[in-house]
């Protein structure tokens, strides 16, 4: 578990990549002696504009250390394909939510009804695996779109651009994890 004075190190690092990425400054490569700052993790950087989604991107499965991943996610998160580039004057009016995530575990079942009983919402970010698609949802878009289990296993399979059935197929494999989420809302006003 990180604490604050990490997760405000973190986001300043967050901040200052987008920020020398949009302005196409060169980006210092961070250091840290803080030794879960140079574990390897898997995370998310999220933008929020006026509340609304302006862009997400992660690495689930990480081979760096947390603070390079929450660099490497700052800069792609810039150039989110669902959205157009972020714009030097976006700079100030977004928000940087980070999702540092646990390692996902498989959930076992025998029949794939049992899914809904194995997730909390809210506490479960999951990822299904199926046929070649691949499709992973964070536990706070559960609670912000107000999805039921059934709801947040059929998004995750759209997500996956599977029919949102898929959850139920056989050959589909879940995982969950869980994450700490902070934000510059949150820490740092």
């Amino acid at each position: 578990m990180l604490i604050e004075n990490q997760k405000k190190e973190l986001l300043k690092i967050a901040r200052h990549s987008i920020e020398n990425f949009v302005l196409n400054k060169q980006n210092n490569v961070p250091r840290s002696s803080q030794k879960e700052l140079n574990e390897k993790s898997g995370v998310f950087v999220t933008l929020t504009k006026f509340g609304e989604l302006r862009g997400c991107i992660g690495f689930p499965y990480t081979d760096k250390p947390l603070i390079l991943g929450v660099v490497d996610a700052a800069r792609s998160v810039c150039m989110d394909p669902r959205f157009s580039p972020l714009k030097k004057n976006e700079l100030n009016q977004i928000n940087i939510e980070i999702s540092v995530m646990t390692k996902p575990e498989i959930i076992k079942v025998k029949d794939p009804i049992e899914y809904q009983k194995k997730i909390d919402i809210g506490v479960d970010g999951l990822i299904i695996e199926c046929e070649q698609n691949k499709g992973l949802l964070l536990p706070q878009v559960a609670i912000e779109q107000n999805w039921n289990k059934k709801e947040y296993l059929s998004n995750l399979c759209y997500k996956a651009n599977l029919r949102q059935d898929a959850w139920l197929n056989k050959n589909s494999k879940i995982y969950k994890f869980q994450c700490q989420i902070f934000s510059e809302k949150n820490l740092l006003y």
